[in-house]
């Protein structure tokens, strides 16, 4: 079994900011991620009105260089003004090419 050190990616974003996820993270080369809603308590008390419907948190895992860029975009364009988590783990995965767009 030969295993390949990636970083998997992990934001937690206001739903309505869904289009602008997705925009960020192919222009940084991400060639898939999931999606999945989600809502919980925090720091702020518990989000998710019937309103504004639940978070979604998207998982992609890339290599370590998307993975600082997809960060410094989140600090950039993301954080100062929305509800946003945002965290990285280390993973090991098979077939690198299908995460990485390498072949």
């Amino acid at each position: 079994m030969n295993l390949s050190p990636m970083k998997k990616v992990t934001l937690v974003v206001e739903r309505f900011l869904n289009k602008d996820i997705i925009r960020m993270l192919k222009d940084v080369g991400v060639t898939g991620y999931t999606t999945v809603a989600s809502e919980g308590e925090g720091s702020r008390g518990v989000r998710a009105s019937e309103f504004e419907g639940r978070d979604i948190r998207f998982e992609t895992i890339v290599t370590p260089e998307m993975a600082n860029e997809i960060l410094k975009r989140i600090e950039r364009d993301f954080l100062e003004n929305f509800a946003v988590i945002a965290f990285v783990a280390d993973v090991e995965v098979l077939r690198r090419g299908k995460f990485s767009g390498e072949d």
